[in-house]
């Protein structure tokens, strides 16, 4: 069988990102227009037999995740493709030119086995290559730790990527090292059936002490840098976070969220939406005095708390998954880093002097 020559070649790139990935706006990586003789067959098999280098396993991945269109519409890996039809692979990035440098950067490493590895990620460090950030990343330490293993090639932008949490954002992610593992892992993902919940520090205490925040979350159509709710769901995508109250500290709480959904600064929208922003959280106001008095004293204690603590006070504490090889679920926690730990304390010892004036 001959290759079709309208065909686009680009590197082949992670295809089954999950909802930890996603954003409104889809780019076209391949597109193949099928020959009026050509016989009908599954869409995966035709992929393959026109991508050199590129397994059944990544094409069924692709379809998994929704990244595969025929005329337009999603289809899934058995789909029978008919002459003339448009077969197209997209993904939530541009397409370009992009070689992961490998660097020896190093991991907390939680938790290891020939099919994932767990890391316990530190704020400041960017998940994978991007715009400003194409070296010194979590991909390009992973591109070093793992450089002998199929996955983890040079062409790949977010090689063994499930999800994803933000830069300043510090705590556990899962990543695969197997293709099987990572559709595996994906699927949990994408199913809700993951366990995962985070602390925050937030400004205010909730009036109920939990509690669920329901509202698609999109880009802003205002500011397109950040991400906002829009409560009748004709922007963006449905999202839930439930909550609880850990701790009263007067002005701010601490609280803990559990995911349903993993949208884009989920947690940060969610939080803000209920009028409870996290603590240090430039994006969302967060970076301003929001609760408490006027009082100069209070300023700069404020403002040292910001010191301590530099980003969103936002941890990933804990995820919970099938494994994908074993079936036998897996659960992990992790503390707070030390910037959060901190912060807290000196709010803790604050209340403790006022009760005592």
């Amino acid at each position: 069988m001959k290759k079709n020559n309208k065909t686009e070649t680009v590197s082949m790139t992670n295809f089954n990102d999950t909802e930890e990935l996603d954003d409104n706006t889809l780019y076209e990586h391949f597109k193949f227009i099928v020959d009026p003789g050509q016989s009908s067959v599954r869409v995966d098999k035709f992929l393959v037999n026109r991508m050199e280098s590129t397994s059944r396993n990544r094409i069924q991945a692709a379809a998994d995740a929704g990244s595969i269109l025929v005329n337009g519409k999603p289809v899934k890996s058995n789909y029978k493709i008919k002459p003339s039809d448009v077969v197209a692979i997209v993904l939530d990035f541009p397409k370009r030119e992009l070689k992961i440098i490998a660097e020896d950067i190093p991991l907390n490493v939680v938790y290891e086995d020939e099919h994932l590895i767990l890391i316990n990620k530190p704020p400041g460090l960017v998940v994978h290559p991007g715009h400003g950030n194409y070296s010194g990343t979590l991909v390009n330490a992973l591109a070093f730790r793992f450089k002998d293993l199929p996955l983890f090639n040079a062409d790949d932008p977010r090689p063994g990527l499930i999800h994803r949490i933000d830069k300043d954002t510090s705590g556990l992610l899962v990543v695969a090292k197997t293709e099987i593992a990572k559709v595996k892992l994906s699927l949990q993902f994408f199913e809700k059936t993951t366990k995962r919940k985070y602390q925050a520090l937030v400004w205010g205490v909730p009036k109920e002490s939990e509690g669920t925040i329901e509202g698609h979350i999109g880009r802003s159509l205002k500011n397109r840098q950040v991400f906002t709710v829009f409560p009748e769901g004709d922007f963006g995508k449905h999202a839930v976070t439930h909550y609880s109250t850990i701790e009263d500290l007067g002005y701010v709480g601490l609280v803990e969220c559990r995911l349903e959904t993993g949208r884009t600064h989920q947690i940060r929208v969610h939080m803000k939406y209920i009028n409870h922003p996290l603590f240090n959280d430039s994006n969302y106001g967060g970076d301003q005095i929001l609760r408490g008095t006027t009082f100069s004293k209070y300023k700069q204690f404020v403002d040292n708390c910001f010191k301590i603590c530099p980003r969103q006070a936002l941890h990933a504490k804990s995820l919970g998954f099938i494994h994908p090889a074993s079936g036998k679920e897996m659960y992990f926690e992790t503390g707070l880093p030390d910037d959060m730990s901190q912060l807290i304390e000196k709010w803790r010892n604050y209340i403790a002097c006022r009760h005592e004036e």
